[in-house]
């Protein structure tokens, strides 16, 4: 049965995060519910490293743009207008672009964090990616009030703090991009919490 306090998820501190000093907060949300970082570092990203960590298909790319144009639908904004085309694909490479440039504006925070439903809980915590759409009490409810429209408008991706893996499946593949198949990942017992 220990094997389930065993599960291991990717968990990184985006440039708003570590800007406006939520690092210790974050770490500290995470070992409240009595999970484990047994991986962390600081560093500057490169655009060729981020441009690695988001999928580059055509399928996830249009569907970058898909969202994009059902924002600027609800808000009633042409978005031939603001971005010179409505070709969802043409679109989603701007959004990608803009998450590229997003995340290598200041340095990031990458952790392995572990524990019992590690996947879920650590997103749990995070609250929904759109930042005004996150409950109070998760680290996005209570530190930002990001959302699709201001950030298309203002031509940048949306700020939300942090990314986190969505699936064990993720979470696996996103640890060995991050931190390569033999990271330093360490493993210890926490004082009241492993048995």
């Amino acid at each position: 049965m220990s094997h389930f306090k065993e599960e291991k998820t990717f968990l990184m501190i985006k440039p708003d995060g570590v800007q406006k000093g939520l690092i210790g907060e974050i770490i500290k949300r995470i070992e409240q519910r009595d999970l484990k970082i047994v991986a962390i570092e600081m560093f500057q990203a490169t655009p060729e490293q981020v441009s690695g960590h988001y999928p580059k298909d055509e399928v996830w790319i249009s569907r970058l743009g898909d969202k994009t144009l059902s924002t600027y639908t609800k808000y009633n904004i042409d978005p031939i207008k603001e971005l010179g085309t409505g070709n969802n694909l043409e679109i989603g490479k701007m959004v990608r672009a803009w998450l590229i440039d997003y995340m290598t504006s200041a340095p990031l925070v990458r952790m392995v964090v572990q524990g019992l439903h590690a996947v879920d809980m650590v997103r749990k915590i995070a609250g929904p990616t759109l930042p005004y759409l996150a409950d109070m009490g998760t680290i996005r409810g209570d530190f930002s009030n990001d959302s699709p429209i201001l950030g298309n408008i203002e031509k940048r991706a949306v700020m939300n703090l942090v990314h986190a893996s969505e699936t064990a499946e993720e979470a696996k593949h996103e640890i060995e991009f991050w931190f390569g198949q033999k990271g330093n990942i360490f493993d210890y017992k926490r004082f009241g919490v492993d048995r």
